[in-house]
């Protein structure tokens, strides 16, 4: 997860999107919802309630550029965990579509 945080912090497209002030806070719970959703652990729901990811994501305007911007900065971080092809692709399916339900605002 750092991986992708460090691409998020110098993108000024996405990055006010994040708690400067917790960043810490956002990427445990980023890796608690992935540990969750992949069957590890329940600890993000035991903390946070459902994932409900359309409403947690819709003060912030996810535009169609910070969709791409977010995937940019996600598949550099998914590069680096050199995964086996099956993995990364089954991965990478689960956060394009994931990113693009986010998209809330067309310009």
């Amino acid at each position: 997860m750092r991986v992708f945080y460090e691409g998020v912090r110098s993108d000024p497209v996405i990055w006010p999107m994040y708690p400067a002030d917790d960043l810490e806070g956002a990427i445990q719970r980023l890796s608690l919802f992935l540990q969750q959703y992949w069957g590890g652990p329940g600890t993000y729901s035991e903390r946070r309630g459902h994932p409900r990811l359309r409403m947690r994501h819709n003060p912030f305007r996810v535009t169609p550029e910070a969709r791409d911007r977010w995937l940019l900065h996600m598949r550099t971080a998914v590069d680096s965990l050199d995964l086996a092809p099956l993995d990364d692709a089954t991965l990478w399916a689960y956060l394009d579509r994931a990113a693009h339900a986010m998209v809330n605002a067309l310009d």
